[in-house]
């Protein structure tokens, strides 16, 4: 019956609470919703990307180099985040899960921090949203990602506090859950990001 309701996820027999299923339901279209956000961020620079008025284009203002590395450091914290994931389903240790939590909040804020200096890197170059059509929609697409990142490395630090005070409970398990699924979601975000804003900006 759990695998009815979740499949392939870390909630045990006595999670199958009637409040589980709105709650799960009402996050998908959360999640869907915000899909559908950075859906059309992507047609918008699609669209406006070849509009540089005379400004910098992709290849003056893109970095490979860095975006490689924030790409690297978004793609571990995915990897520790699954550990501490495991960690939940088998019942290891809480230390062990609070520290795979610290460390996928460590390489968050690292993601945070490198793109940051990108942003500042990028204004040094006069590469700012008024300039162009490019640089707005690059400026509403990027960011927007950023700012998903930021809210979700709060949200391991609350969770982290609740884990700490409440222990691993049917609540905090459900919590845990899905700012995991949120986590991934901006993993792939990031990955089409890098492949379609950045790899195609530079060829």
């Amino acid at each position: 019956m759990n695998g009815r309701i979740h499949p392939g996820i870390n909630l045990r027999a006595g999670d199958q609470q009637p409040t589980t299923e709105g709650v799960m339901f009402g996050f998908w279209v959360f999640m869907m919703s915000d899909a559908v956000l950075f859906a059309l961020l992507f047609a918008v620079y699609a669209s406006l990307s070849g509009n540089t008025a005379d400004g910098p284009d992709a290849r003056q203002v893109f970095k490979l180099a860095p975006a490689a590395l924030e790409t690297g450091t978004l793609l571990l914290s995915s990897f520790t985040f699954g550990l501490a994931s495991l960690a939940m389903k088998y019942r290891q240790s809480m230390a062990w899960l609070q520290g795979m939590l610290a460390a996928t909040l460590g390489l968050g804020v690292i993601f945070l921090g490198l793109e940051i200096h990108d942003f500042m890197d990028m204004a040094r170059q006069g590469a700012l949203p008024q300039v162009s059509g490019f640089l707005s929609a690059f400026f509403a697409l990027v960011p927007t990602h950023f700012l998903h990142v930021a809210f979700g490395c709060v949200w391991i630090v609350v969770v982290m506090l609740q884990l700490r005070v409440f222990g691993l409970t049917h609540t905090t398990r459900t919590r845990l859950l899905r700012l995991g699924l949120f986590w991934h979601f901006l993993d792939i975000v990031w990955v089409m990001l890098f492949s379609f804003v950045f790899l195609r900006g530079l060829l």
